[in-house]
């Protein structure tokens, strides 16, 4: 697991999804369990998740995960980020859709930078 302490969340990396619980020291959280993510067969094209954005178990703290496997293209990678920091603008503006214009400006300018880092992982792997 490849970790980056953001401003706002964890930002967290990984070419298998299921790292995500033993990162966190945990069987299930939020709906998703380690069993069910070592029977699926993450794939390129599919997996139980290829992004994740929630609350770090047991903290008030939220993270973001990029499953890199499922990072094939730059146009895919993009979409991924941009869909997970979505759910987090959501979360950092409380949902306030009267900030619907900041809420998408901070997930956009933020996934420019999440990219680069996204970008330069895939590159040394």
């Amino acid at each position: 697991m490849i970790s980056y302490k953001r401003k706002d969340y964890e930002l967290l990396l990984s070419y298998n999804p299921c790292e995500i619980f033993d990162y966190y020291e945990v069987d299930s959280m939020h709906g998703l369990n380690k069993i069910s993510c070592e029977k699926y067969n993450n794939t390129t094209e599919d997996a139980y998740f290829a992004g994740w954005c929630n609350f770090i178990p047991y903290t008030p703290d939220k993270f973001v995960f990029i499953n890199l496997s499922r990072c094939t293209d730059e146009i895919h990678t993009f979409g991924l980020i941009m869909h997970e920091l979505m759910h987090q603008s959501f979360d950092k503006f409380d949902e306030d859709l009267y900030m619907e214009e900041e809420m998408i400006t901070w997930a956009e300018l933020e996934a420019y930078e999440v990219y680069e880092i996204v970008n330069n992982n895939l590159k040394q792997n």
